[in-house]
């Protein structure tokens, strides 16, 4: 795969926050494989890797919540990114509040929208969950302000290690 990544290392994809909730647990992880992939009806895909606690709870969820976070916001990847909820309780430290379906949306996110899982389809070390948006919001102030994206997110250390 040498090749490939003369294409893949000049990627720089915005980052987001997936949060999940089902039978009374509730996880979120920093995502960076995710995009709208359908207009018609609209689409959006996240890709959560397996070896994490937010696929394992994602696996039962009806709905997900995607964030945008600013370059401002590296504390909310850092804490969704390189800690693991196998061991810390992330949402001790952050203002959520409950949408749609009981989904977790963070307060403080620059945007956000709730979709409803329509479908997974399994990508190798990452499954992709396919949603249909169904409430969204953004913050006002975070309008002008460039979105976290990979190259100001590659020096965390993630929680889980990728297999």
């Amino acid at each position: 795969m040498a090749g490939m990544d003369a294409f893949i290392d000049r990627l720089d994809p915005d980052m987001c926050v997936v949060t999940a909730a089902a039978d009374g647990e509730r996880a979120g992880c920093l995502v960076g494989f995710a995009c709208q992939c359908s207009i018609e009806p609209m689409r959006y895909v996240v890709w959560l890797s397996k070896a994490n606690r937010t696929y394992r709870v994602a696996r039962t969820a009806d709905r997900l919540a995607v964030h945008l976070l600013t370059r401002e916001q590296r504390d909310l990847a850092e804490l969704f990114g390189g800690e693991t909820g196998d061991r810390t309780d992330k949402f001790a430290r952050v203002r959520t509040r409950r949408e749609a379906g009981g989904a977790v949306v963070l307060e403080d996110a620059a945007a956000w929208f709730v979709g409803t899982v329509v479908s997974r389809t399994d990508g190798g070390d990452h499954v992709g969950f396919f949603l249909e948006p169904q409430t969204w919001g953004a913050r006002e102030d975070t309008a002008q302000t460039p979105l976290l994206r990979l190259s100001d997110a590659v020096s965390i250390s993630p929680g889980h290690p990728a297999d």
